[in-house]
Parts: structure tokens; C-alpha cells; sequence
């Protein structure tokens, strides 16, 4: 497993989930640090446009967003599961819960209590993914102490999950919810003024933060974008798996283009190479690397056929 490369940044929480998953395997794995802002010039080359965090990748293939990361990790190292059959459909509506709901609201408050503190660009950037115009750091400070009303009570939601005593949001087995939740908790307490008193009322909450925690991030070793782009032109994308296209897919050789459903909504433009109920992987070409095969989530993206 040591051909893996994860592209991140150490406060993105998405990053940390992808990492924890990572520790959770038991995995050794490379990281390249990428900005937290567009350009991402060693980035581009890989995804086509693709720029959020985090990214995957093992020589010439790379997996963009970490449900798609996550059913790749399971793909390969089937034990420890993240996926237990008794609570999948469960665990992963609490995944769209708390990477959508919870996860908007929770980055608006706690960049909002740490507008003076987040990188230079940072707010003009994530305005611009949303589509929305620049705002002014008075704005960004309303908008953490408006949003923090909104996390409150759905962490009530999260504490009240774990009130039984239960180890893990859907039982005594840990399960992929529990990483999507983590990661948003996480952010509490991921920049320079600390907000994770939001949780202390909740002590059993707490514990389960702790218990997330310890897992760790597995075996890491920092290498420089220069070694993942390397690596990305000497190797040729993996044979793909046999496809199962639905109804009205484009099928494997078509030319598609896909995008994310909600920001960063740049297109990606290739040829299919392998398509199912949960993935879709464009074959493109980059000068700078050769054929990469790009894989996306099927849920919450947008393709559409593309005109040659």
C-alpha cells in the first residue's frame, strides 16, 4: 500500500476524515501538502480541474472525494470494515446529515469566530466555490456567531445518538457515519481559536471525539508534489474493473464530463473508463502526466454526455 498518495492540507477536515480512514486500515501511506486556495498547480495536472480536498492517489489513477476514497479503502482492505452490513443504509444517511447539514453551518461558524485568523484568500476562495461575491471580514464575523446557532442543536443530535452508553453514533461497531460525524467535531477545535466547548456540555460526546481520535493516521511519510507527478507519468491508469452502467448512463469509450453537484463546480472532461451505481472514471490526457483516470462519486455529482 505504499504506492498511495493522499493530497491534503492539515486543517481541512475532509483531509482528516480521509486520514483517519487511512489510520483505520492500518495503512502506510504518502501525503503531499497542497494550498488551501486555488491555483494548485501540482494538483490540476492529476484531476483536470478538480480542486478539493482531498485527493487519492496511486500512480496514474487518483479518487476524488472521500465517500468515493472511502469505498476505494474498502475496496482494497475489505478488514477492518467501514462499512458493517447491519447499519450501511443508516450509517450512510448519517453521512449525508452531517456532511451536508451539520458540515455548512459548522465551517461558517467556527472560520466565522476565526475570520482574523484563517489564511490570506481563504474567504474570497470559498466564497467563489459558492458562487457568492467577496465578503467582508465584519460578514464573515456575523456569519460564525449567526451559524453557531444552527451547530448547536444538531451536536444535541449527535451527543443524544451516543446516550445509551453505545461506543460507536450506531452501536457497539464503528461504521463510516462515525468518521463523516468525526471530522465535522474535529473542525472545532482545527484553528487557532479553540471551539470546542461547543461539545463539553455532552461529556459522553466527548469520549467519542477521544475514541476517533485514537485511532490515528496510520504510517505517513511527507513527499513533495514533484515525487506524485512523477509518479503519475511513469505509470499507466489501472485496467478498470468491468463496468454496470444504469439506465441512461454513458457507457465505457463515450465522452462525459462531471462535476461536483454543490461547489467547486468546475467540469472534468474524459472518455469513460469504468462505470457503476457508485462511480464514474474519465480517462484524460495531461501534458504534464500522460493518461490519468480521474474516479468520482456517483451521489452528489453531476455528468452529462459530451459532444466530441
Amino acid at each position: 500500500m505504499s504506492g498511495l498518495i493522499l493530497h491534503h492540507y492539515d486543517f481541512s477536515n475532509f483531509a482528516e476524515k480521509a486520514r483517519l480512514m487511512l489510520g483505520f486500515k492500518g495503512l502506510a501511506w504518502r501525503g503531499v501538502e497542497i494550498p488551501p486556495i486555488a491555483p494548485k498547480p501540482d494538483l490540476t495536472p492529476l484531476t483536470g480541474g478538480y480542486r478539493r480536498t482531498p485527493v487519492l492517489q496511486d500512480g496514474a489513477d487518483v479518487w476524488c472525494d472521500t465517500n468515493l476514497i472511502a469505498r476505494e479503502l474498502e475496496r482494497r482492505v475489505p478488514s477492518p470494515t467501514l462499512f458493517p452490513p447491519a447499519t450501511q443504509g443508516a450509517a450512510e444517511i448519517v453521512v449525508r446529515w452531517a456532511e451536508h447539514q451539520l458540515m455548512r453551518p459548522m465551517a461558517l461558524f467556527v472560520s466565522g469566530i476565526n475570520a482574523d485568523h484563517m489564511p490570506p484568500g481563504l474567504h474570497a476562495d470559498r466564497a467563489g466555490l459558492h458562487g457568492l461575491p467577496v465578503p467582508s471580514i465584519e460578514a464573515v464575523r456575523a456569519a460564525g456567531v449567526r451559524n453557531r446557532l444552527l451547530v448547536r442543536p444538531q451536536l444535541a443530535w449527535l451527543a443524544n445518538m451516543l446516550e445509551d452508553g453505545r461506543s460507536y453514533l450506531l452501536g457497539e461497531q464503528i461504521c463510516i457515519a462515525d468518521f463523516a460525524a468525526y471530522h465535522v467535531v474535529w473542525f472545532l477545535r482545527g484553528r487557532k481559536i479553540d471551539c470546542s466547548a461547543e461539545i463539553a456540555p455532552y461529556p459522553k460526546l466527548v469520549a467519542w471525539r477521544d475514541r476517533m481520535a485514537a485511532i490515528g493516521h496510520g504510517q505517513l511519510t511527507d513527499i513533495a508534489p514533484a515525487v506524485a507527478i512523477a509518479e503519475a507519468r511513469a505509470a499507466t491508469p489501472a485496467t478498470p474493473r468491468p463496468s454496470a452502467p444504469q439506465e441512461g448512463d454513458p457507457l465505457p469509450g463515450e465522452r462525459a464530463r462531471v462535476r461536483a453537484g454543490d461547489n467547486g463546480r468546475d467540469w472534468i472532461v474524459g472518455d469513460v473508463s469504468f462505470v457503476d451505481a457508485h462511480e464514474i472514471a474519465l480517462l484524460r490526457h495531461d501534458e504534464a502526466v500522460g493518461d490519468m483516470a480521474v474516479h468520482f462519486p456517483r451521489l452528489g455529482y453531476d455528468w452529462r454526455r459530451e459532444r466530441r
